[in-house]
């Protein structure tokens, strides 16, 4: 039931401002309407057959005649033959044997036997609980058809001083790119020219548009609002994060849970054992019982019906695909429903620090002064220096400067130490920027007790002037505004949490301290994390991790889970189960209620359903149980189970 996924390419809705191939309109139109007839024909089939049914059965009332017959047959056609056609032809491909058989064979039975209103009854319920099946794989499929929708076919590419329009996917690292106000961005890049601000909610999740000038990134598919600008495309079109994340929803959508896959495997056999017990009851009762042969074969297509797993076939996936389109929205996407049904019982999760719980950009803290030296000298001798160094302190340095509005000052014979530091002339003084081994140790602990400094966590910078040290800054990564609330979270609902890093162990106690983590190992090279993975796996059942950066794949990997932040490298992305496309970690307490609500919604459907056959064949064994209301008790139940499914949806 339901429709493929590798058709949403050719159902995804084209983009506004290009169609493909020079496709005239006329021809355009036509394809949207076989789409919408895809896409709606399943249910309309469905409602017309009712429509017959009801008049074959207002008439049938006064009078019986060759036109109720014509129109209770039609019924049948019309809304039989999809899923007629469906099981017949998975049948032969499979080799395997079916639920739509068995309701096509129970209709076929009925109207025999003369039951034409039965057996019309039948094939309408059930087509209207396909179609209602089909429309829950929809809400998921029109996910990755929206996000389709919004890929740009072309690109304004400057070459030689010419404007260029080629297709957006022809697009190479290098090119520069013309992007106009309320048009999608055709690449992953670089602002080279120009000032925008830029509409992010496709890819993050945030309405409030974001500020970009030169040199700062922009992404694919993101609308530019109101500036034009130059951008240096950095990636191809299959490298970019947006084509990672249709990647992401594809692959959810094929692959199926264990649940699923569980209830695929025994469906077979079970079909053969509803038919083979089926075939003894059209005549065993009839010897045994005293049954008449018109109740005996009666009673054998009513258990053909009712034995049916059609609720327990669809008490899965419409919940699986539901809480997945869910969880997209809120940011979180899910390589499959196996790894959305696994957090449910995590017991552990792991995190790196830098770029996960932490920004991954140091900020200034703090700016101390020796007497008769004002904060914001040191601050505008320390930025005169530093801006000529790419290293990411002297970016938070200027950062800093830039929030203080300190004016940069002419700074002459600069020289750059990596790993310790650098030294200039400013203002025709001498001075030394950098860690206490470049500046002197001795005269750096003489000064760090002459000022209240509160260091802890934190990377101290010195500035030294030819007279000695005359003040310091301290930087440290900033915690994510958003980690305290997750570690909350996650610790209230019994989950425990690590931090994994490779940061000194003062950085790494202060970090937990902050951010909430119950337990942290500092000082971890890769080999280490994984270590710690394979230990946490050993001790608790199911166990994250959650990272960024090349150095975190390994234990990305080993984990049950592995979480790779959207703003990580592609190495993570590509290794991760899970990804946060929005950088948000709230959005990973969320999912677990998230996948505990679908777990709980999954198994009372299958209890559910199991229930009403179990009841409805025990209901026909005792001649109680007519074949109308056999339909209505059997696929009344798969209608609700994938109602139920459905609710995964709300909110």
């Amino acid at each position: 039931m339901g429709i493929p996924v590798e058709e949403l390419k050719e159902n995804a809705p084209e983009p506004s401002f290009a169609t493909k191939d020079g496709a005239s309109p006329a021809g355009e139109k036509e394809k949207h309407r076989k789409e919408w007839f895809q896409k709606h024909g399943e249910m309309i089939a469905a409602l017309v057959a009712g429509v017959l049914i009801l008049i074959g059965w207002g008439l049938s009332v006064k009078t019986s005649s060759l036109i109720v017959d014509v129109l209770f047959i039609t019924a049948f056609i019309i809304g039989g033959f999809a899923k007629a056609k469906e099981g017949i032809t998975e049948t032969i491909k499979d080799k395997t044997l079916n639920v739509e058989l068995l309701m096509l064979l129970a209709a076929i039975g009925a109207a025999v036997i003369g039951y034409w209103l039965e057996g019309a009854i039948l094939i309408f319920i059930f087509s209207l609980s396909g179609a209602l099946e089909t429309y829950a794989m929809n809400k998921s499929s029109d996910e990755l058809s929206a996000l389709m929708s919004l890929t740009p076919e072309t690109a304004r590419v400057l070459r030689n001083g010419k404007e260029e329009s080629i297709l957006a996917k022809d697009l190479q690292i290098g090119d520069t790119i013309l992007v106009k106000p309320g048009e999608l961005m055709p690449a992953d890049g670089v602002v080279v020219k120009g000032k925008t601000s830029i509409n992010e909610s496709a890819i993050t999740g945030e309405s409030m548009p974001v500020r970009k000038g030169e040199k700062e990134e922009v992404l694919a598919s993101t609308v530019n609002l109101n500036g034009v600008v130059h951008v240096k495309v950095t990636k191809t079109n299959e490298q970019t994060l947006f084509q990672k994340i249709i990647k992401l929803v594809q692959s959810a959508q094929e692959e199926k849970p264990p649940a699923h896959l569980f209830i695929e495997r025994v469906e077979n056999y079970y079909v053969i054992a509803v038919l083979a017990a089926s075939g003894l009851m059209m005549f065993l009762p009839h010897f045994l019982l005293g049954w008449s042969w018109n109740e005996t074969i009666y009673r054998a297509l009513v258990l053909l019906v009712v034995a049916s797993p059609c609720a327990l076939v669809a008490s899965t996936m419409p919940a699986i695909l539901s809480a997945i389109s869910k969880g997209a929205r809120k940011g979180m996407l899910f390589k499959g429903g196996v790894h959305l049904e696994g957090l449910a019982s995590l017991s552990a999760i792991a995190f790196d620090k830098t770029g996960t719980l932490t920004t991954g950009k140091p900020e200034v803290t703090d700016i101390v002064a020796s007497d008769g030296w004002d904060p914001k000298q040191i601050l505008q001798i320390a930025v005169s220096i530093e801006h000529y160094s790419n290293h990411p302190l002297a970016s938070a340095i200027m950062r800093k400067a830039k929030d203080e509005k300190v004016d940069v000052l002419e700074a002459e014979e600069i020289k750059d130490n990596p790993g310790w530091g650098i030294e200039g002339i400013v203002s025709g003084k001498h001075y030394k920027i950098g860690k206490a081994d470049f500046v002197g140790t001795e005269s750096t602990e003489t000064f760090l007790n002459t000022v209240t400094l509160k260091s802890a966590g934190k990377t101290i910078v010195f500035v030294k002037s030819e007279q000695g040290i005359i003040g310091a800054l301290a930087l440290k990564d900033a915690v994510r505004t958003d980690a305290k609330k997750a570690i909350e979270d996650l610790n209230a609902a019994g989950v425990k949490t690590y931090m994994l890093t490779g940061d000194s162990e003062e950085t790494a106690r202060e970090i937990a301290r902050e951010v909430g983590v119950t337990n942290y190992k500092a000082e971890c090279l890769p080999n280490q994390k994984l270590d710690e993975i394979k230990r946490l796996t050993k001790n608790y059942q199911r166990v994250a991790m959650v990272g960024d950066g090349i150095n975190d794949t390994p234990a990305l990997a080993t984990a049950h889970v592995g979480i790779a932040m959207g703003a990580g490298t592609d190495a993570a992305l590509e290794t991760a189960n899970v990804v946060i496309v929005n950088n948000d970690l709230r959005s990973i307490p969320y999912t677990i209620k998230l996948s505990k609500k679908m777990n709980r919604i999954i198994k009372q459907n299958m209890v559910f359903s199991i229930a009403v056959i179990v009841a409805l064949i025990a209901s026909n064994f005792m001649q109680n149980l007519s074949l109308p209301l056999g339909v209505i008790g059997h696929e009344g139940s798969t209608i609700l189970v994938i109602l139920n499914g459905l609710r995964m949806l709300r909110g």
